[in-house]
């Protein structure tokens, strides 16, 4: 963040030669400059370069109000939190006006006032940008005064009278003036509540109490809420969908990689998690979001994912500092980890009671050989196989170190079929190799080539 501009009164900023834009015009004339300097005005947000964003960047050109449509877990806040992103670093304004007016454009009497009496002297301030975004998440008690406004009896107290616009206090949506006011799962508004919104968006004026206060307000009001036929919390009401200039809808990542950068980017992860065991989970999410065993009017989250590379990161650690390894890193192992805490974050179809726990196991398997057919492929694991013959196995599971796992190998008789392995994935630590090999094993035994036998903890190969 820069320092403020130093310019402190009226007279002064005009000097400067500063020029007044709407918002809309400034958002315009921001976004614009970064498409044609080739800057993305979207840091952070993947999988929705070739549909979702240039929607959303046509619809802020011509300067409309913005609904995203969309199931849980499609990064529909994430985006919303960018918008700041295309605002003016610094904006002046009226110093200590209530609902932050430029000094060219004061709309409150108060202000008009100040700006009529002190003239060049009119005191300036200066607002960063992040602090002309605000969010409110929509809930069934909200009221109009927490967007509107009301009446407020202590300024009635103090003795003026109570048609006199002075007594409001403004709501959320007035304060955002002349920034963006994101209302988050717009449709658990009560009805009520969104009509009081409708004056607000269109003639830009403000009802209250029977009397109107007309505000020239510059506000760019942008919702999020999941599809009507999901939600059984509300809708938006039909006058209210009309205004908003826009309705985008999202989506689930298309590709895989964009899946693995969602889940690398926002998964605070206290252990490292090779990229491979990123890749399972994201293939994991993918495949619960086409079976037909998922409830898919509700959606398979991207948070689901990113919940399983914590835990799986978590239960590396666990073992790290159990064993004393200097290093944690997870391995196919700390899957079934992730799968038994992850249970309660879907919802399945009412036939299939019993069975959660098998139609998870049964995806996570075919996750992880898709995983080993597309980084392995190439590789003749033969000699690994043939290693394990019937007497030799190899231990592994929850409590055992990399360390360990490592020296319970077999010998290939000079064959480098391990280095093979750790290089596809530039595996060089003890941790690292340990997981690649891992899923080397699990791909056999998902393969039919080896068995597999789990109990307490521990999985046995061979």
């Amino acid at each position: 963040m820069s320092e403020p501009p130093t310019i402190t009164t009226l007279g002064a900023l005009r000097a400067s030669g500063h020029v007044h834009k709407h918002l809309r015009q400034e958002i315009r004339d921001n976004l614009l400059a970064m498409i044609a300097a080739g800057e993305d005005p979207w840091p952070g947000i993947h999988g929705f370069g070739r549909t979702v964003l240039p929607q959303l960047e046509r619809a802020l050109i011509a300067g409309h109000d913005v609904v995203l449509l969309g199931e849980r877990g499609q990064g529909k806040t994430r985006l919303l939190r960018t918008l700041p992103g295309l605002l003016d670093e610094w904006s002046p304004v009226i110093a200590g006006s209530e609902l932050g007016e430029h000094p060219y454009d004061p709309i409150t009497p108060a202000s008009v006032r100040r700006a009529a009496t002190e003239g060049d002297d009119l005191p300036v301030a200066w607002r960063h940008r992040s602090e002309r975004y605000v969010e409110k998440l929509a809930t069934p008690d909200t009221s109009v005064a927490d967007l509107v406004g009301d009446v407020d009896p202590m300024k009635v107290a103090e003795g003026r009278q109570l048609g006199d616009p002075e007594t409001i206090h403004y709501g959320l949506i007035p304060r955002s003036h002349r920034g963006i006011v994101a209302i988050n799962e717009l449709p658990d508004l009560a009805e009520r509540i969104q009509v009081s919104m409708l004056n607000v968006m269109e003639e830009r004026d403000i009802q209250i109490r029977g009397y109107v206060l007309r505000l020239p307000l510059d506000v760019l009001v942008v919702a999020s809420a999941n599809p009507e036929d999901y939600t059984n919390r509300g809708r938006i009401i039909t006058p209210l969908k009309d205004r908003f200039g826009a309705e985008i809808r999202t989506h689930y990542p298309i590709e895989l990689d964009d899946e693995v950068a969602v889940i690398a980017q926002e998964a605070h992860l206290v252990a490292e998690v090779p990229a491979p065991i990123l890749e399972i989970l994201a293939r994991f999410t993918r495949a619960l979001r086409e079976s037909a065993a998922i409830n898919q009017r509700s959606g398979v989250s991207a948070r689901f994912a990113i919940a399983g590379a914590e835990t799986v990161a978590a239960a590396a650690l666990h073992r790290a500092t159990a064993r004393g390894e200097a290093e944690a890193v997870a391995r196919v192992v700390d899957l079934e980890a992730a799968v038994d805490v992850l249970l309660g974050k879907l919802e399945f179809e009412s036939g299939e009671e019993g069975r959660e726990a098998e139609i998870l196991a049964h995806l996570l398997r075919t996750a992880t050989a898709e995983t080993v057919r597309a980084h392995f492929r190439g590789i003749d694991l033969g000699a690994l196989v043939a290693a394990l013959d019937g007497r030799t196995t190899v231990v592994t599971g929850e409590q055992v170190s990399a360390r360990e796992f490592l020296a319970g190998l077999p010998s290939l008789d000079g064959s480098d079929v391990y280095d093979q392995l750790c290089a596809r994935f530039d595996a060089t630590t003890d941790g690292e190799r340990a997981s690649a090999i891992e899923l080397a094993l699990e791909g056999l035994y998902l393969a039919r080539r080896i068995s597999k036998e789990s109990d307490d903890g521990q999985t046995i190969y061979g």
